[in-house]
C-alpha cells in the first residue's frame, strides 16, 4: 500500500511543481519581461560565449569545451541539490521554463569562466591560478549578483562559494588534461 501512496504523493507534487512553474512564467512576462535585469540576465546567456569563441585558444577547443560541460553538469547538480535543500535562491528568472535549470550561472558564466580561466597562462601555478579564479567567482561574481537580486544566498557563506568554484575550476582542469584521445573510428 505504501508504494500506491507514494505514487499518488508524487503525482501530487508534480502538480504542485506545475503550478509553480506557470506561476514562474507568469512572473516572467508580467514582472520581469520590461527590465533591465531581464535583458541582463538574457545577455549574460549569450555574451560570454561570444566573447569565448572569439578569445578561445583554438587548437585547443576540444579540451576546453570537455572541460566546460563538465563545469556545466557538476554546477547543475550542486545548484539542484542546495535548491532543494533551500540553502539559497534564484529570486530573478531569466526563461521560466524549468527557472531551477535554465540559469546564466549554469549554462554561461560558470563554463565560459573556467573555459578562459584554463587558456590564460597555461604555465601558472596551477592551484594559485585556481585559488584567483574562485576568489573573483565567489567573492566578486555572487556578491554582484547578490547585490543585483539575482541570487540569494541565505545564510550561505561565500566562502563555501569559494569552495565550490575551486572544485568546478580543479575538476575541469583535471579533464582538460586526459592525454588518451584517440579517434573514434580509428582502427
Amino acid at each position: 500500500m505504501a508504494f500506491k501512496e507514494g505514487l499518488a504523493q508524487s503525482e501530487k507534487a508534480y502538480n504542485q511543481f506545475t503550478e509553480v512553474s506557470s506561476l514562474f512564467a507568469k512572473t516572467v512576462t508580467e514582472d520581469f519581461l520590461s527590465t533591465w535585469q531581464w535583458w541582463f540576465g538574457l545577455a549574460l546567456f549569450v555574451v560570454p560565449w561570444i566573447v569565448w569563441i572569439i578569445f578561445r585558444k583554438k587548437d585547443s577547443t576540444g579540451r576546453l569545451l570537455l572541460g566546460g560541460l563538465l563545469t556545466i553538469i557538476l554546477s547543475l547538480t550542486i545548484d539542484l541539490a542546495a535548491l532543494s535543500l533551500g540553502l539559497w535562491s534564484y529570486p530573478m528568472v531569466i526563461i521560466p521554463l524549468a527557472p531551477f535549470l535554465f540559469l546564466p550561472y549554469h549554462f554561461s558564466l560558470a563554463p565560459v569562466g573556467v573555459m578562459i580561466a584554463l587558456q590564460i597562462k597555461p604555465k601558472m601555478n596551477t592551484l594559485l591560478k585556481g585559488v584567483i579564479f574562485a576568489a573573483i567567482a565567489a567573492f566578486g561574481g555572487m556578491n554582484f549578483f547578490n547585490a543585483i537580486d539575482f541570487y540569494n544566498p541565505k545564510n550561505w557563506s561565500t566562502l563555501y562559494d569559494f569552495v565550490i568554484f575551486l572544485t568546478l575550476y580543479f575538476t575541469a582542469y583535471v579533464a582538460t588534461r586526459i592525454e588518451n584521445f584517440t579517434k573514434i573510428d580509428k582502427d
